[in-house]
């Protein structure tokens, strides 16, 4: 009895399916590639934000324990590319070491400190990566959003396709019994059904990862803000 009861709903939708005229399986395959081609986007942008968000914790850490700001960039560790956090933290001390190198205290300015236009140069570095970082984050994000607003309204239009040619059906038959139109709605409410399945696990994975996405750029500015008020005071001129 039980296994008979789980197997209704698959029944009904292949019956649901079968009645379908063909626009709506058109459409109800073309969700369901739309339902597997959302589902493997959040796969894997969930696990870039993981790594990222991870690899941001690790240099984060470290960086707090570092004796001078560009002590993990000297380093040249790779432990922390997967980072946005470290991508602005590299932007800005390329630039920093390039004007002038804290470690061996040989600077091109004759006082040994970096000038206020090679502060600048720095900061303009490191806002440019947070831009350019946050674009990386956002990658494919409208797509996913574009699945949340284009499934429902696709599987609309089947339903309403579907309905509308059920009953023409029935005029042209000229049978107004249930029993005539009710095969031909009902495979016309199935696209409805798709749709709303392939929209509403899209629209939580959505704003899921952009709670993430807003969290790591909340990080990227903060950061870029605090280390080059750090920078600023160690070795720019007073």
């Amino acid at each position: 009895m039980i296994s008979h009861a789980l197997s209704l709903p698959i029944c009904s939708v292949m019956f649901a399916f079968e009645q379908s005229n063909p626009a709506g399986k058109a459409i109800v395959a073309v969700l369901f590639l739309g339902s597997v081609f959302a589902w493997t986007l959040m796969a894997a942008k969930s696990r870039e934000l993981g790594l990222a968000r991870r690899a941001t914790e690790r240099f984060l850490s470290e960086q707090r324990k570092a004796q001078s700001p560009v002590t993990l960039f000297l380093k040249r560790s790779q432990m922390y590319q997967a980072s946005p956090v470290f991508a602005v933290y590299s932007a800005a001390c390329e630039h920093l070491v390039s004007a002038f190198d804290p470690a061996s205290s040989v600077g091109r300015s004759e006082s040994g400190r970096l000038t206020r236009t090679e502060m600048n140069m720095a900061r303009t570095a490191a806002e440019r990566a947070v831009a350019d970082q946050s674009l990386i984050l956002e990658n494919n994000m409208g797509l996913l959003a574009t699945a949340v607003t284009t499934a429902p309204f696709l599987g609309l239009l089947g339903t309403v396709w579907g309905v509308m040619d059920a009953f023409c059906s029935m005029a042209v038959v000229g049978s107004a019994m249930l029993s005539a139109v009710a095969p031909g709605i009902s495979g016309a409410l199935l696209t409805t059904v798709i749709g709303l399945l392939v929209a509403l696990p899209s629209a939580i994975g959505y704003n899921l990862m952009t709670d993430r996405i807003k969290r790591l750029c909340v990080q990227m500015d903060t950061f870029a803000q605090e280390f080059l008020a750090d920078a600023e005071r160690r070795y720019m001129e007073g």
